[in-house]
């Protein structure tokens, strides 16, 4: 299979006023092209720096970041999910959702146009669009925010922890909502988040981090039955795959 991502022996150093920091140690790992990766690490290991320099919004101290197989970040092909939505309250959703058609102004742009509106209408959000985002529910902002990004035909979608801000429910409701839009337009995704249950039935493939300077501890494949994040939970594996992350982890902060 193809790569869409992939990390070669990456160093990371950066200057405080004080020190250097060492932030991560020899990283090598891939994404498949289609496939849903997570992050998962102790808090402070570097994953949303891993996040930042695929974004190329850092560079590298050494090694190699490959797009499509090239070395250079092509920011265009990248989207990015924070942990806010970041709708702006003044713009109707449709204004929202086509800011970055019009920041970009590319050559094609009433074809990213065309798609914005059929993906709005594909995922019943199209009945909202003369509607300002406080005026949506928290699931329906991320996925106009998740619609927004794809609009811009990323080739990779980096979600940093965009489920966070979410109560429990909710999160589990949107979670399947995403998950379904990022599989259905068959896009590469890589996400970090906190939550060892959320990585697992969300991911084809988790890699485990240690502690700062972060190294990939571990690279776990995932075939869970059901279709959805939720229905992935029932899967009779999910418990003892929980259980072996969190021990991973666990014995990481014992170690450190």
């Amino acid at each position: 299979m193809e790569n869409t991502l992939e990390f070669k022996n990456v160093n990371y150093y950066y200057q405080t006023p004080k020190d250097e920091i060492f932030a991560l140690n020899n990283i090598n790992f891939n994404v498949e092209k289609q496939q849903f990766a997570s992050l998962v690490g102790p808090s402070g290991c570097g994953k949303t720096t891993i996040l930042s320099l695929t974004a190329g919004l850092l560079k590298p101290s050494s090694g190699q970041i490959l797009l499509n197989g090239q070395n250079k970040i092509d920011t265009k092909k990248i989207g990015y999910m924070f942990q806010k939505d970041h709708l702006f309250e003044w713009r109707t959703v449709w204004k929202n959702i086509t800011l970055g058609i019009e920041i970009q102004k590319p050559k094609d742009k009433e074809e990213k146009l065309k798609l914005a509106e059929e993906l709005l209408k594909k995922y019943d959000l199209f009945g909202f669009i003369n509607q300002k985002p406080n005026s949506l529910s928290g699931g329906m902002r991320q996925r106009v925010a998740l619609i927004r990004t794809l609009t811009l035909e990323p080739d990779l979608l980096l979600l940093d922890e965009p489920f966070s801000a979410l109560d429990f429910q909710t999160r589990l409701s949107v979670c399947d909502d995403v998950y379904e839009i990022i599989k259905t337009e068959k896009k590469t995704a890589l996400l970090v988040t906190h939550d060892i249950s959320e990585a697992i039935s969300m991911s084809d493939k988790i890699l485990v981090l240690s502690h700062r300077p972060a190294s990939v501890k571990d690279e776990i494949n995932l075939n869970l039955s059901g279709e959805t994040p939720l229905k992935k939970r029932e899967d009779k594996n999910f418990s003892s795959l929980f259980d072996k992350i969190w021990r991973e982890l666990t014995n990481e902060q014992k170690e450190n």
